[in-house]
């Protein structure tokens, strides 16, 4: 009794310990979400004097943000082979911050969330909304006790090892947190890592290289992958955050993923933005409509920083009356704007030391650039002349380094700094020295010759440099700057232009070692990255914005194709320019693209629905450009690109215009019936030359073929017509297309029908337009049920003395031995037919015999046998060499 009693006393002597303990941890946990509220409940703008600070519940405002399926595969080939898979159904939904940690479509909890997004986004200020709101009991609070944020930026500052407690230590405030109830509780916390993309080192290290022990210390790159690959605090959570130019280093790192994608403001959210920065309503809503009305300026708002610049700029501009669209119709525009607000805002300094501290800025970002490096010291800046009182451009960075604090510098912004960087290359002494030119040149020289190599910062400078070259431009920096700017490197940017292959095809061909294995969900990450150079050279010739310079640019381009892109207005606007200022430019082919209007759906949204304005459709911008005389196009293949009605609309204005002799539109467009008579009432313009109309696996049915009838009677100039991959049309269909190929107005040459769920019904039209169409060469049936009834009413019209019929395909057309027979009469006679596929039919041994019988005769004019591979072979049929060696003109082929 005695002894139990004592144990008795030991047990609640642990647990009233174990209570303390509990009481001790959740009073920790409260002081530390005081911490981190009071940490991240203010920001500064970036010209913010100092202490003037704006709460960031305030300010920030609500980013449109969509879950991007990773685990989508590339279904070209299904589609190709007449299915009617859709790309891009489904993979974009919009999600919330409070949402990404719910389970996915498969019940899944994801443990990583990759926040993506270009620079200037507001990937940062959602990760410090995330933080603020946890700690201020808004999000996360049942599932996270703690949450932790790490900025990759200053990771690069630290010290070469640390461990994860270290990083956690980091977050804490002075008072000794429980380290070991956090560590023993993984599921409870939250890592926040911010700015992957500006780490220096990689993350792909060596199994080796990882730890499992949260206190053991590593270099930052192997502890980091440690956290990212599980090894360590394995049932953590993480939200990363980077720029897409960031993924390669997250690629060897990361196992199931949720991908969030941050596009910008949406146009409420813009207007929202607006009054919260100028406060007062009546001011807010002259700064947006008066910037609304700019197109462009307006379009590019959907940045959050470029929104704040505008917003910036704005008010200054509104103070003193002055107009500031032709400015601000560019990005450089724009930063020029808000260069001269900030150098405005330093009357206070003479214009000399002005001058001196903007030219030792520029050489101090060009420098920096160079090195990659975002955060330096005053040693740094007094290498280029600079004192830590010149703030200009500037932010002040505090650490803590040991017991003591260390003051390091940043530019307001990277972009900012990409654009320092490129003012620097055209800043020009009265006196310059060749020396310094000559340097100058060959640091350009080498920026474009590593242009898409490099992942990180020379995207911008490069096309902030094209901007700055602008003639009238270079006038208006050395009317406000006084300082003299040379254009002595703009040959060198047109010779690195013109350089480039004349097909600027955007296809990614080759995906290496991510095409298998567990990377295969980020191959259209891959693919991202690899075409976003190519397309951002346009908009470098739209920065720059002299029509002599782009034609020149753009004097040997004569194919333009865009495989996989999200098209926003931005693009294109500026896809449109290069469109009208490429003289020899002949076809455009935009393969699974998404058309944005206003840069982002207004979600929630079906993708289907109308845009804002019901006037406009998304492709708007392309068909005004297409319908420029200046622009010279004669072919457009729009494949998988999910047209709406109003798009269509727009492609039948174009088709008025008497350049364009080729439309192919394929894939996934599903031509509504009011769409087909949108795109009929073009075609039968009288301005419309159009020769070649392909419409394949468009959903098509047999109503539609009434209005194409009419085509084919009123537009003498089409002369091919492409249905294929339609099941829709059926015999219907074709019964009201023939109508039209019977008349004798109806030019057309090449009609292909393949998969278009025909029988033998169809081939009783089909026969009779055989033997009246004088136009009529080839013909394609491929992959229809027509059988032997088909096959006996297609060879009566090839023997009518005026069947002109050149091409017959027949292929994987349910035909047998006993078809063969008809066909074999039909070449016996003088017909015009030189070429017939008849592969992938059950034709057997005695089918080949009774074509051979045809064959042998003399009035046999064909040029061309296309059979399946195993009847080619002599074994096969003896009877085959007989007929090569008495006519060598003929040709047997098999596709294999």
């Amino acid at each position: 009794m005695e002894t139990a009693m004592k144990l008795l006393n030991i047990f609640s002597s642990h647990e009233g310990a174990g209570k303390i303990k509990d009481e001790k941890d959740r009073g920790y946990r409260q002081k530390y979400m005081e911490h981190v509220q009071h940490r991240f409940r203010l920001m500064k703008d970036l010209n913010a004097r100092l202490g003037e600070n704006v709460l960031l519940d305030h300010r920030y405002t609500k980013l449109i943000i969509v879950e991007d399926c990773l685990h989508k595969d590339l279904r070209e080939q299904d589609v190709m082979a007449w299915g009617s898979a859709k790309i891009g159904k489904g993979q974009k939904r919009s999600i919330s911050m409070v949402d990404f940690f719910k389970a996915d479509e498969d019940g899944q909890t994801p443990q990583i969330v990759l926040l993506v997004g270009p620079a200037a986004i507001g990937k940062t200020m959602t990760a410090k909304k995330i933080m603020l709101d946890w700690a201020s009991e808004k999000l996360y609070q049942k599932k996270f006790e703690y949450s932790f944020y790490i900025s990759c930026w200053t990771l690069n500052l630290g010290s070469e090892q640390a461990s994860i407690v270290d990083l956690i230590l980091k977050n804490c405030p002075s008072e000794r947190p429980p380290i070991e109830y956090m560590l023993t509780h993984p599921e409870k916390l939250l890592f926040l890592i911010d700015g992957v993309d500006e780490l220096r080192f990689l993350l792909d290290q060596p199994e080796s290289n990882l730890c499992s022990d949260p206190w053991q210390k590593k270099p930052i790159a192997a502890t980091l992958s440690s956290l990212f690959r599980k090894k360590v605090l394995r049932e953590s959570y993480l939200i990363i955050t980077t720029r897409p130019t960031g993924l390669e280093k997250l690629w060897q790192c990361l196992g199931r993923a949720r991908y969030a994608e941050i596009l910008g403001f949406a146009e409420p959210q813009r207007k929202e933005y607006f009054h919260k920065y100028f406060n007062d309503a009546e001011e807010a809503n002259q700064a947006f409509h008066l910037v609304k009305d700019e197109k462009m300026l307006f379009t590019i708002c959907f940045v959050p920083l470029v929104c704040w610049i505008v917003c910036t700029v704005m008010k200054q501009q509104m103070e003193r009356e002055e107009d500031i669209a032709q400015t601000a119709k560019t990005m450089t525009g724009t930063y020029m704007l808000y260069l001269f607000c900030l150098l405005k805002a330093h009357r206070r300094h003479s214009s000399p030391a002005v001058h001196a501290t903007l030219k030792g800025l520029c050489s101090l970002a060009t420098d920096q650039i160079c090195r990659q490096n975002i955060l330096f010291g005053a040693e740094e800046m007094k290498k280029h002349g600079l004192e830590t009182s010149d703030s200009l451009f500037l932010s002040e960075n505090i650490f803590q380094k040991g017991a003591n604090c260390e003051c390091l510098y940043s530019f307001v912004h990277l972009s900012f700094q990409e654009f320092l960087a490129a003012l620097f290359y055209v800043l020009e002494k009265e006196e310059i020295a060749t020396k310094e030119f000559e340097i100058k040149k060959k640091h350009v020289k080498k920026m474009l010759a590593d242009y898409g190599k490099t992942r990180n910062y020379l995207m911008l400078t490069v096309r902030f440099l094209f901007g700055l070259l602008n003639e009238e431009r270079m006038k208006d920096l050395e009317k406000k700057l006084s300082y003299r700017f040379s254009p002595k490197i703009k040959s060198d940017l047109l010779e690195w232009i013109r350089t480039k292959p004349r097909t600027l095809s955007l296809f990614l061909e080759s995906y290496g070692v991510l095409a298998s294995g567990p990377y295969r969900a980020l191959l259209p990450l891959t693919q991202t990255l690899e075409k976003t150079y190519q397309f951002e050279e346009f908009h470098c010739l739209y920065e720059i914005q002299e029509e002599s310079f782009v034609r020149s640019a753009l004097s040997q381009v004569t194919y333009i194709n865009v495989t996989h892109r999200i098209l926003t207005k931005i693009d294109q606007v500026v896809l449109s320019f290069c469109l009208r200022h490429a003289p020899k430019l002949e076809s455009l082919g935009l393969k699974s693209c998404e058309f944005r209007f206003g840069d982002l759906y207004d979600f929630p949204r079906q993708q289907k629905q109308a845009p804002l304005d019901p006037r406009l459709s998304p492709i708007y911008l392309l068909c005004q450009a297409l319908k420029d005389p200046s622009c010279n196009l004669k072919t457009l293949k729009l494949w998988w690109c999910s047209l709406t009605g109003a798009g269509y609309k727009d492609l039948a204005n174009v088709l008025c215009s008497p350049r364009l002799a080729e439309l192919e539109l394929g894939g996934d467009n599903s031509l509504e019936d009011t769409s087909v008579q949108q795109l009929c009432k073009g075609l039968k313009h009288p301005s419309c030359r159009l020769r070649r109309l392909r419409l394949w696996s468009c959903r098509l049915t047999g109503a539609c073929c009434g209005d194409l009838a009419s085509v084919l009677i009123s537009n003498m100039h089409l002369t091919e017509l492409d249905l294929r991959g339609n099941l829709g049309l059926g015999n219907h269909g074709v019964q009201k297309l023939c109508d039209g190929l019977r008349h004798p107005r109806c030019m057309l040459q090449r009609l292909r029908l393949r998969y278009c769920s025909l029988t033998a019904l169809s081939c009783l039209e089909l026969a009779q337009v055989l033997s009246t169409s004088q136009a009529l060469q080839e013909l394609d049936l491929g992959r229809n049920k027509l059988g032997l009834n088909g096959m006996k009413l297609l060879c009566k019209g090839l023997m009518h003395a005026s069947c002109r019929l050149k091409t017959l395909v027949l292929r994987e057309c349910s035909l047998r031995a006993d078809s063969c027979h008809e066909m074999a009469l039909a070449l016996g006679r003088p017909c015009a037919l030189v070429e017939l596929d008849l592969q992938d039919n059950q034709l057997g041994m005695a089918g080949v015999e009774e074509l051979c019988q045809g064959l042998r005769q003399p009035g046999c004019q064909l040029q061309t046998l296309w059979l399946s591979p195993h009847t080619v072979t002599e074994e096969m049929c003896p009877d085959l060499r007989t007929i090569k060696e008495a006519k060598p003109g003929l040709v047997i082929k098999s596709r294999e």
